[in-house]
């Protein structure tokens, strides 16, 4: 008890001192996270926009393909993303395996289907009569969608939200392609995993608070986001 106790004090001390370790490594996962975010975002809202608003064949099943895509572990993820950039792989030349640029690959496919799915269900739940009453209006289908994205505006930023926590949190991926290479592809999650199988508890358990802290104010951001969402 006594060994948790001290492990936690000097946990916060690192912390509050602004260790350039602990902070690095926080600053990679944000970086790395972000950038995924940003990328998978505009491509998820285009495909659930289609997937709203298109008629084609094969709709529903590429429906119910992102829904299940949802439950794929970021391990498989990883393990798919190191056979496609290890030497033997198709990407091999490419030399992207153990660099921040693969896990940001790995993050984008991992929050590409909860994107899709979570925008897909907030644009059906939309009124369709406001893409009709902008077309009938004269405007023209881009101002149309943004018409209809601005309706629901409150459910899209909850689902990024919600794809942020989702690869942010994430270790398998991170770990299979990143490397854990320290100041360079060691993240949080990869760190609070390495130190406590080192048996470094206070600086696992000064992320571990850094992830938590995180993970409570993006659940509240994504409860007040949903609610009003339903006020709207």
């Amino acid at each position: 008890m006594n060994e948790i106790v001290t492990a936690t004090e000097r946990a916060i001390g690192l912390l509050i001192s602004g260790d350039p370790g602990l902070w690095a490594i926080i600053g990679i996962s944000f970086s790395v996270s972000l950038r995924a975010i940003l990328i998978a975002t505009p491509f998820a809202l285009a495909v659930a926009l289609l997937l709203t608003l298109g008629h084609f064949y094969g709709r529903r099943l590429l429906i119910a393909v992102f829904n299940a895509s949802m439950a794929v572990p970021a391990v498989v993820v990883g393990l798919s993303i190191y056979l496609l950039l290890s030497r033997s792989g198709p990407f091999g030349d490419l030399k992207l395996l153990f660099t921040q640029s693969a896990m940001v690959i790995g993050q984008i496919l991992l929050a590409f289907p909860l994107l899709v799915a979570m925008a897909h269900s907030a644009l059906q739940a939309a009124e369709r009569s406001a893409w009709e009453t902008a077309l009938t209006l004269g405007a023209r289908p881009w101002r149309a969608l943004f018409t209809l994205m601005y309706e629901v505006r409150f459910a899209l930023i909850a689902a990024i939200i919600a794809g942020f926590a989702r690869i942010i949190a994430e270790v398998g991926c991170s770990m299979m392609v990143g490397g854990n290479i320290l100041n360079y592809t060691r993240n949080i999650t990869t760190a609070i995993a390495l130190e406590t199988s080192k048996g470094e508890f206070a600086q696992g358990i000064a992320l571990g608070l850094v992830l938590l802290a995180l993970a409570l104010t993006l659940n509240l951001l994504l409860n007040l986001m949903q609610g009003k969402g339903e006020l709207a």
